[in-house]
């Protein structure tokens, strides 16, 4: 017994010096993250892709408007990027095992609280209580997303893109499932069914975690977010991140609506077209994250070409209204399918990106760091979640899904063209040095 428990403290602590060895086969300590990591991907994505297929549908029995359903969704966004800011900065002093585990036990607890809103009084008081339980829960999910992108950098140091694009399997598997089976289970037994049997999911993902998950050692850094911010690739790759999060909120709070209206879908066809978006980028994901990895002067084309992918999607998803084509559900399907494979190619090269703008700022290597560049994506990505659903519900409400559609679009093919833009700038600065090198370098040879 004794040399039991001595063995499972060794191998569930994880000193700094590991992460800089490159093992020729995973560790124990590696194989139990991966499996925890994808527990927390995969049951904290089924619950937040549930509320799209009938949850704006019920809001507007329930009184609120299509902005105010935007505003639900955006205040999500906006405690998720508090949220991210603060677990990013002191994930060292929390810790990160902690963290995620206490943000877990957050998200259960408010998943089955959100289920017993269809019981609240209709306008105000049901309005009310959406707003603080989805606002609570988003600081749950911060914690638990921060800490597991840190964790899964620092014990993956040599294949970041690689893992999470593999992670990001089980993340899309939560989207693919979370749409239809909330849809299904809706149609078939009501609104509270749902957050009740997937919050329960999540509580049993606590006491897992707390067994597989392995600690962490490190020491706090004194670096900022502000510093990260001051390199110029850094910014533009977070206006990326910004413009793919900001058309899936758009999507999640307007597409249920404008498919049952425009096609006379039911919540569970709704459902189902949401899978057009979620496998794709299940499946190309981890093929894009093994193939930056290995060649990481790829990212920035990826990231270009998937952001211009999209934003033409986006364009054709409504479609936009100077293109004078009539809305078909074969081209939204196909439109979908589209976004969520160039949303992988654009995505999953974004995280080691920054990690690798934060070291070329000076930053210090370690679980402080890559908190740091976690909790910036989370903020982010909540910012675009924030603005996608508000800002398009508001478009939508005053105009057409088809002319919100088509400004999220635009917005994303700014996004890639500054980003190229700046590459561009960037290597014929670096040629310009080597050139200006091999000037002063020539006398010296002929001397």
């Amino acid at each position: 017994m004794d040399a039991h428990a001595g063995s499972q403290e060794t191998e569930n602590s994880f000193p700094a010096e590991e992460a800089t060895e490159r093992p020729t086969r995973m560790t124990r300590i590696q194989t139990l993250t991966l499996i925890s990591m994808a527990s927390v991907n995969f049951s904290s994505m089924i619950c937040y892709s549930i509320l799209g297929p009938f949850f704006p549908n019920e809001a507007v029995k329930k009184g609120a408007s299509q902005t105010v359903v935007g505003l639900i969704f955006g205040s999500y966004a906006v405690c998720n990027l508090i949220g991210s800011m603060v677990m990013g900065r002191y994930i060292v002093q929390i810790g990160a095992k902690f963290m995620l585990i206490a943000g877990l036990f957050v998200s259960s607890v408010c998943t089955i609280m959100f289920g017993l809103l269809d019981r609240a009084p209709a306008g105000a008081p049901f309005i009310s209580l959406c707003f603080i339980v989805r606002s609570v829960d988003a600081v749950g999910f911060a914690a638990a997303m921060t800490s597991t992108f840190a964790m899964t950098a620092k014990i993956f140091p040599n294949n970041v893109a690689t893992v999470l694009g593999s992670l990001e399997i089980f993340t899309g598997l939560g989207l693919i499932l979370g749409p239809p089976v909330g849809g299904w289970f809706y149609h078939s037994f009501g609104y509270e069914v749902p957050f009740m049997l997937l919050g329960c999911l999540l509580m049993i993902m606590v006491p897992f975690n707390i067994y597989v998950l392995p600690s962490i050692e490190a020491e706090p850094s004194k670096d900022s977010f502000f510093r990260l911010l001051l390199h110029g690739k850094a910014i533009l790759i977070c206006f990326v991140i910004v413009t793919l999060s900001a058309g899936l909120g758009f999507i999640d709070a307007t597409l249920s609506l404008f498919a049952m209206k425009t096609f006379n879908l039911s919540s569970g066809y709704v459902g189902l077209i949401m899978i057009g978006l979620s496998l794709p980028y299940c499946l190309a994901s981890p093929l894009i994250g093994y193939f930056t990895d290995k060649y990481p002067g790829t990212r920035t084309g990826f990231t270009v070409t998937g952001g211009v992918i999209t934003a033409v999607c986006f364009f054709l998803l409504g479609p936009a209204p100077f293109f004078h084509i009539q809305s078909q559900l074969w081209l939204m399907v196909l439109m979908l399918a589209l976004i969520g494979f160039s949303l992988g190619m654009t995505a999953i090269p974004t995280f080691p990106e920054i990690i690798t703008c934060a070291h070329e700022q000076g930053f210090e290597e370690g679980l402080s760091t890559l908190g740091m560049v976690s909790g910036l994506f989370g903020a982010f990505w909540s910012t675009g979640m924030f603005y996608g659903p508000i800002v398009g519900g508001l478009i939508t409400q005053r105009l057409s899904f088809e002319w919100a559609a088509t400004v999220q679009g635009a917005m994303g093919l700014l996004a890639a063209l500054l980003l190229l833009a700046y590459s561009l700038c960037q290597r014929r600065q670096r040629v310009r040095e080597d050139d200006q090198q091999g000037e002063e370098s020539t006398p010296l040879l002929n001397g």
